[in-house]
């Protein structure tokens, strides 16, 4: 949601951070509904005005016997409720409209990130760590450690996989492990919701421009596609203290997404599932320190790809690139010996006001002087692409597979995955 009364000070500027997304200019369509909506909003306020007075005459003229005065009085005082009635319907319908145009348009990007329309504009930032030149791809030799694909189609259909024995307990180590390192780095551990409604997928820019790409339950609830819904959604309708920011929370749970737009991408393997677990980082700040937060949260998410020694690389997303909400996004990529490329694992979002404003979601500046916080989200990380990361980095040539030595606590003493071992 944007910010009016930035719009009609500078519409210039919010028309050129459209372009920079690929999107035609918006500003003028938006000032006119606005525009009708504040002379509808006059209207009203006058009305209100003139009833009041004229309601005090009607109560004069009563008192001094005078009805048919009164009756006057009155009869003017319903015309003008009429008109009143009208004018609050109009703004109503005005606001609807600013509604209807206004979440159709993206965040705008930030000054420092760079134009482009798609991910070749994309700029990289560093490399940690020495990937291996080659290897198999999970999908070929994983299904002998546990990946089970063929029986999940029978079960529930593509895109969906079964862990089972030795890597399902590497899943559930990856997972505590990075549900650890989050909250070591800070973040208060949240069990949350997996369903919500509408208000709170509204809140967080699910919907309605990302419906189709939702799961939703025959009571109107929707499953949430990650953490960040429920998570960000903890400050809905809320003024906080500034004394009580930044606010951090994490959470492991199971993500849903029907990858409605994912037709013929990454069919094999886990890289893409309808169904998967991950770890999300989620911050609460004011906008003086929301750009050391995300470089903060982002530095969370590498710290964990360093300790499980896995090579990646930090890509500052170009403005055609990023997603919706963002106003500035790093993509952590990292490699994979059995595609020979980097692919994204974590990506980590500075959203500034823009999902505050849809939420209400502001805190206490001064005595009289709210405003909207900012709200970050990132991952730490996609178990699913952790799991194929440790698999295709740490694979041996008998197609065992070496466990991380950061994850042997977690692993109850299992030092490496075997084939149907």
């Amino acid at each position: 949601m944007h910010d009016m009364k930035a719009i009609r000070e500078n519409p210039q500027a919010f028309d050129a951070g459209l372009a920079r997304r690929g999107l035609g200019v918006a500003a003028g369509a938006l000032l006119n509904v606005d525009a009708r909506r504040r002379v509808a909003i006059m209207s009203a306020e006058q009305m209100q005005s003139a009833i009041k007075s004229i309601s005090e005459q009607v109560g004069a003229a009563m008192r001094t016997g005078d009805k048919v005065t009164a009756d006057q009085l009155r009869e003017q005082v319903a015309s003008l409720k009429a008109t009143q009635t009208e004018a609050a319907a109009a703004v109503e319908e005005c606001e609807a409209e600013l509604k209807q145009l206004g979440d159709a348009l993206p965040n705008l990007p930030a000054p420092d990130v760079p134009d482009g329309k798609d991910e070749s504009g994309n700029v990289e930032q560093h490399r940690r760590g020495e990937g291996r030149a080659s290897g198999r791809d999970h999908a070929d030799f994983a299904p002998a450690l546990g990946l089970d694909f063929e029986t999940a189609q029978k079960v529930a259909g593509a895109r969906f996989v079964y862990l089972r024995g030795k890597v399902a307990r590497l899943g559930r180590a990856l997972g505590q492990f990075m549900l650890d390192q989050a909250v070591g780095a800070g973040y208060e551990e949240v069990s949350p919701p997996l369903l919500v409604r509408d208000d709170a997928a509204y809140g967080t820019t699910q919907l309605p421009k990302f419906r189709d790409d939702l799961f939703q339950t025959t009571d109107g609830r929707w499953l949430i596609p990650t953490a960040e819904v429920s998570l960000t959604n903890i400050v809905r309708e809320q003024i906080l203290g500034e004394d009580e920011l930044p606010l951090r929370f994490t959470a492991l749970t199971p993500c849903f997404r029907s990858e409605a737009g994912a037709a013929g991408r990454d069919t094999r393997g886990l890289i893409r599932q309808h169904q998967f677990d991950k770890v999300e980082l989620v911050s609460i700040t004011t906008p003086e320190a929301s750009d050391a937060e995300h470089e903060r949260m982002t530095a969370c998410a590498e710290s964990v790809l360093e300790a499980l020694g896995l090579p990646f690389r930090r890509m500052l997303l170009c403005a055609g690139d990023m997603g919706f909400a963002a106003k500035k996004t790093y993509d952590l990529e990292v490699w994979l010996p059995g595609q020979g490329a980097y692919r994204e694992i974590s990506s980590c979002s500075n959203c500034g006001d823009f999902q505050a404003r849809r939420m209400n979601a502001r805190y206490r500046a001064g005595p009289k002087d709210n405003r909207f916080v900012h709200t970050l989200n990132g991952s730490a990380l996609a178990v699913g692409r952790t799991i194929v990361a440790v698999l295709e980095n740490y694979q041996n040539e008998d197609g065992s597979v070496t466990v991380p030595d950061v994850l042997l606590p977690y692993t109850g003493g299992m030092t490496v995955l075997t084939p149907n071992g």
